[in-house]
């Protein structure tokens, strides 16, 4: 091969690996993304509705609404906490549903916007030399990589934000992220 072919091609990978995005900003962009998505869905249901959870069916001992929104928020708080190191700072609560002292929907969207700001710290501690280590697992006496407790975060606020979604749509509320599609 040419030098200058050579080099061209050497050029273009160290610009390649200058654009590719760090993990950290990898793990906050997914994270914020579901951020952006359950957020305006609590806002969007009424205090009432908080407390809906679809009678027809298989749904006996289901969580209402509003304990979807605070499991999302307890488990993101155990998991930064794994993640930084640091005690639980909240009540997990029966079921990890949070605090029992949660009521008001002022009081739950509080809670799930702290949540959301504390698995940003979480995930601020993640980057490319640490994701594969070892931390204590939030669910056990285990332990897992950082990079897998990044990603809880996101996959499991995303599989309730689907079920919010659809007792969101079973009250007559469009999910804010679906208005307009």
């Amino acid at each position: 091969m040419k030098p200058l072919a050579c080099l061209l091609l050497a050029l273009c990978g160290t610009l390649s690996a200058q654009n590719a995005p760090s993990v950290n900003k990898l793990y906050d962009g997914q994270f914020s993304s579901i951020e952006r998505e359950l957020v305006p869905l609590v806002e969007a249901m009424s205090e009432a509705q908080l407390n809906f959870v679809p009678a027809k069916g298989e749904f006996k001992g289901a969580r209402t609404f509003g304990q979807q929104a605070t499991h999302v928020a307890a488990v993101i708080y155990a998991v930064a906490a794994k993640m930084l190191g640091e005690a639980n700072p909240i009540d997990m609560g029966k079921a990890e549903n949070g605090p029992a002292t949660l009521k008001t929907k002022a009081e739950i969207v509080k809670f799930v916007k702290d949540a959301f700001a504390y698995g940003h710290k979480g995930l601020a501690t993640v980057n490319d030399k640490n994701q594969l280590e070892m931390i204590a697992s939030p669910f056990g006496d285990g332990k897992m990589p950082r990079g897998s407790a990044a990603s809880i975060l996101t996959w499991h606020s995303f599989d309730h934000y689907g079920q919010m979604a659809v007792y969101a749509r079973l009250n007559g509320v469009v999910p804010p992220a679906s208005r307009g599609n």
